[in-house]
């Protein structure tokens, strides 16, 4: 296999590209991104595009040629970009990556990574939908994913290549820029009073590994197929704020908008999608997964993924010393020591 990664600067991106050096099926591995990996690849060759460049995206994958394309070039609002540079940059990236792939006439396969924020949230809506639920997103980045799901597969049909699209659970990690991360590690934390609905969210390490399995379990006739990924087990906001020793502070509907102004202040935004989860919830059916990517199992339970979410270190900013004065002598550096 040839894979190419596009988002491969990302920490999901990052972490794939890591798996995939590991597999001999694995021929070679380039990527693309607006940012550099943050790791160290040893086998991958990164190249570093704007996402909307259609030319030069064009230019590098008709010279890589990949017969597997690994989408992960989805831009989440609030997680480095504004909402609506968010949203071209995810368009564009969907379009120049998955287009300039289906004309190489060497496309065999197709992972895509979407979400669950697809599936409708409104009253009368499936508390639990499972891959059947026809997409109905209430939010704009919802309505990004589904459009990247349509450029899939539009690529899929001309290229006469399965599609797999992974549709994740809000996924955390460290040190991933997640708005729902961010915004649980604030020392106050807000959740929908009364209800506090539950939500599903997906360790990194398990996103990573899923979307590997989804290359390597493939189809080997052309399809489009959906599956949810999802950690076993369900965590609210509440809850997730006492298991990081945290505050959580009851909000009720009118107040959303203060809460939102606050935290943006913190440093966490709030972007709609966010506060779509945070008031009606956000859950989904993970039970095809197992069948679907070759016996794939999350490893880490809602709520592992939050205690891990926790046990990020905190950023500590070191205090420049001056040097000590080589004339000052002995007792002058051990006082200098002492005073440091």
């Amino acid at each position: 296999m040839r894979v190419l990664i596009s988002g491969m600067g990302g920490e999901l991106g990052t972490k794939v590209a890591l798996l995939l050096e590991q597999e001999r099926a694995v021929e070679a591995l380039a990527g693309v991104d607006l940012e550099p990996p943050r790791r160290r690849l040893r086998r991958a060759r990164f190249h570093r595009i704007e996402p909307r460049d259609r030319v030069r995206t064009a230019e590098v994958v008709g010279r890589f040629v990949p017969t597997v394309v690994v989408h992960l070039g989805v831009y989440e609002p609030g997680a480095g970009s504004s909402p609506s540079v968010a949203a071209r940059r995810t368009a564009g990236a969907a379009d120049a990556v998955l287009g300039a792939a289906a004309a190489t006439g060497a496309l065999e396969a197709i992972v895509v990574r979407s979400g669950i924020e697809v599936y409708p949230r409104g009253r009368g809506a499936a508390a639990m939908p499972d891959e059947s639920v026809a997409p109905a997103p209430g939010s704009p980045f919802g309505r990004s994913l589904l459009g990247v799901e349509a450029a899939a597969a539009a690529a899929g049909l001309a290229a006469g290549a399965p599609v797999t699209v992974l549709r994740l659970a809000p996924v955390l990690g460290a040190p991933g820029p997640s708005p729902l991360g961010r915004y649980l590690r604030l020392p106050l934390v807000g959740f929908d009073a009364p209800g506090d609905p539950p939500f599903s969210v997906l360790h990194q390490d398990d996103a990573a590994g899923a979307l590997v399995r989804a290359v390597l379990f493939r189809p080997a006739r052309p399809s489009f197929d959906v599956v949810n990924v999802v950690a076993p087990g369900v965590v609210r906001a509440s809850q997730a704020a006492r298991i990081g020793g945290r505050i959580p502070v009851p909000v009720l509907g009118p107040g959303w908008e203060l809460a939102r102004r606050v935290a943006d202040l913190a440093g966490a935004a709030v972007p709609d999608h966010l506060v779509e989860l945070l008031r009606r919830g956000r859950c989904a059916a993970g039970d095809r997964a197992g069948g679907v990517l070759g016996g794939f199992q999350a490893e880490h339970d809602a709520r592992a993924v939050v205690e891990a979410l926790y046990e990020w270190a905190p950023v500590t900013h070191l205090r420049v010393v001056p040097a000590v004065d080589a004339g000052a002598g002995a007792g002058g550096a051990a006082g200098e020591r002492r005073r440091r």
